[in-house]
């Protein structure tokens, strides 16, 4: 298998507190790799260390062989990788269908800034092809703001899409949603990765959700990687089993 995310030893300490200690991993393209671990455990702090959200004090990450360590959101996005957000992040004053343009407009690589909208062609593709492939025709003129929970979360899913990245990072993209709403967003994220080959990368409180969608799983504790390895594989795992799931039970 090709990896095309490679985690090396990656820390960060605030102050006296150590709170993700020499993390190494990789995560393979195409696949899904999700992390986990009970709360406390350092599994945030990790994602924003590979998001780029937070720089580490040591520790490398490795995109498609380019170092990409500590690097802002926008260089993140050019080098082919996005992110969503644990907390919903959108235009809710806007339009599902402006929500997506503006996600698209980084398509244009700036040709588009001082022009018409309607000049913008490649944004306005891609927002087609989301708006058909997200479901979201009925819902495209509809405020953000006016969307269920669930669909929210689904639309944040597509705007961090419009770019065309390579690989997605994606914050508990299940909280707060009901069991139909976490079902259907199973479904997505796995198609994603299926049938459209993209790389994905979770942070998911839902242990059976990712048991069931991830290809691999990293299990952090105490600021540590615990284990890793195919799900069932991480499940039978007793140190796993001591430290995250007698606590989920």
């Amino acid at each position: 298998m090709e990896s095309i995310l490679s985690v090396q030893g990656l820390g960060v300490r605030f102050g006296s507190l150590q709170a993700v200690d020499d993390v190494t991993f990789e995560a393979q393209r195409g696949k899904i790799t999700a992390i986990i671990g009970p709360n406390g455990a350092g599994k945030s702090s990790l994602f924003n260390l590979i998001s780029g959200a937070i720089k580490p004090s040591f520790g490398q990450v490795l995109f498609e062989g380019h170092n990409v360590t500590g690097a802002s959101p926008d260089k993140m996005l050019r080098s082919g990788l996005s992110r969503s957000f644990q907390i919903t992040n959108l235009f809710f004053e806007l339009p599902v269908q402006e929500n997506l343009r503006l996600a698209a407009q980084f398509l244009e690589q700036g040709r588009g800034l001082f022009r018409p909208l309607s000049a913008s062609t490649r944004a306005h593709e891609r927002v087609e092809q989301l708006v058909e492939q997200f479901g979201l025709q009925s819902k495209r003129h509809e405020l953000a703001g006016y969307l269920s929970h669930g669909e929210q979360r689904r639309l944040e899913i597509a705007v961090s899409l419009a770019a065309r990245p390579r690989m997605l990072l994606l914050d508990e993209p299940t909280q707060g949603m009901s069991h139909a709403d976490t079902r259907e967003t199973e479904a997505l994220i796995r198609g994603l990765a299926a049938e459209h080959g993209l790389s994905i990368l979770l942070v998911e409180h839902d242990v059976d959700l990712v048991m069931n969608l991830s290809d691999h799983v990293v299990v952090m504790h105490q600021g540590q990687k615990l284990a890793e390895g195919a799900p069932a594989q991480v499940r039978g795992n007793a140190s796993v089993q001591a430290a995250y799931f007698g606590e989920h039970h």
